[in-house]
């Protein structure tokens, strides 16, 4: 019997500003593979939707009235929600954050709290798409390069915290070491592969062996776990050796 074919990627949208919504709606309606299943205007309301609306991914703004998106984000990926037919962690809907350079320190909070990715408010409509696909398929990171600068804007003010890592990083392979290094310098799966002359299966298998053995959750919380470890250093690209 052949398996049925995968319905379109659910989507929420949660921004304060109605004009926003709306373009990201007429963007995401018009493609066969996402379907726009819910709005909200602040995190309160999202939490509130998304009891009786299941939803893949949920594009998150961060500052808004009542409830802002780091506290959504926190309650959906801790469980504090209770959404439609979902529990909290990996059954919660993927966050992608939605912020401009301006508030990146917000951004990298609600990445602590548990979204899956960034996405400025000024992307295309290619970007929003592919942005939505690699965070439901959860091969990669949201625009790793965007991620990275982001980081980079404020990893002076990350805490100083190298030596609690030490025992965590020392449970890695030497391989699995240069992939996390690699991964948290913006390179993408296929980028990875071609340095280290392997498969992207191959690397996608490293990937997976080192959030389990950090306890993280995702890709992303690995990056963030690489510059607050200093493992990578701010200022440091894909093309370092």
């Amino acid at each position: 019997m052949d398996e049925p074919e995968p319905g379109p990627i659910r989507v929420v949208l949660v921004d304060d500003q109605e004009l926003v919504r709306a373009g990201f709606t007429m963007v995401l309606d018009a493609q066969p593979d996402i379907e726009v299943v819910g709005e909200a205007g602040d995190g309160q309301q999202a939490l509130d939707l998304l009891r009786t609306t299941v939803a893949d991914v949920v594009l998150m703004d961060v500052r808004m009235p009542r409830m802002d998106g780091i506290e959504a984000t926190r309650r959906m990926a801790s469980g504090e929600w209770g959404g439609a037919g979902r529990g909290g962690g990996e059954d919660a809907p993927k966050v992608i954050i939605l912020t401009t350079f301006d508030l990146d320190e917000y951004a990298f909070a609600a990445i602590k709290a548990g979204a899956g990715g960034f996405l400025l408010k000024d992307a295309g409509p290619a970007q929003l798409i592919e942005a939505i696909k690699a965070v439901h398929s959860g091969d990669a990171v949201v625009a790793p390069s965007t991620t990275k600068r982001l980081l980079d804007r404020f990893a002076l003010h990350l805490p100083d915290s190298e030596e609690k890592a030490t025992g965590a990083l020392e449970s890695l392979t030497e391989r699995e070491g240069e992939v996390l290094r690699l991964v948290a310098r913006g390179m993408s799966n296929a980028e990875i592969a071609g340095r280290l002359f392997v498969s992207e299966a191959t690397v996608k298998t490293h990937m997976g062996r080192i959030l389990m053995k950090l306890g993280l959750r995702d890709r992303v919380q690995a990056v963030v776990f690489a510059y607050e470890t200093g493992l990578v250093k701010s200022g440091q690209t894909g093309d370092a050796g």
